[in-house]
């Protein structure tokens, strides 16, 4: 098995170790391991994604991450049928995308999001 070496930031640790804990891990490397293959098969499934389709976009971000939304946003107009916003605490808000375009507009739309540091989650749901 390949050895890799991951960066964390304090809180991200923190979780890492939290969830570990919860969900009964022997350790860290084995945590990690599940995360990477939740998120090949997430990735999978967008891949997989073909025609036009239907979905819900769920995000929660820092307040600051407003403008890069924002401007994200007005270039996916023509797939976004509605946008919820809601600034649920004093520096958190979540974004509720209601979605119906061509598949791969809406794989451009959710990469768009995916390496911001200011979004802190994120889940597409094809209906």
């Amino acid at each position: 098995m390949a050895i890799i070496s991951v960066s964390l930031n304090p809180k991200m640790l923190e979780e890492l170790d939290r969830v570990k804990r919860e969900m009964g891990f022997s350790g860290r490397s084995e945590a990690i391991r599940a995360a990477v293959r939740m998120m090949i098969d997430d990735a999978r499934e967008k891949e997989a994604m073909r025609g036009r389709v239907k979905g819900i976009l769920l995000l929660i971000h820092r307040h600051e991450a407003e403008g890069f939304v924002c401007d994200v946003k007005h270039g996916f107009l023509d797939i976004i049928h509605t946008q919820l916003h809601d600034r649920f605490e004093e520096s958190k808000c979540l974004e509720l995308f209601i979605l119906d375009g061509e598949a791969e507009r809406v794989r451009d739309f959710v990469k768009a999001f995916q390496r911001n540091e200011d979004i802190d989650h994120m889940k597409l749901i094809i209906i």
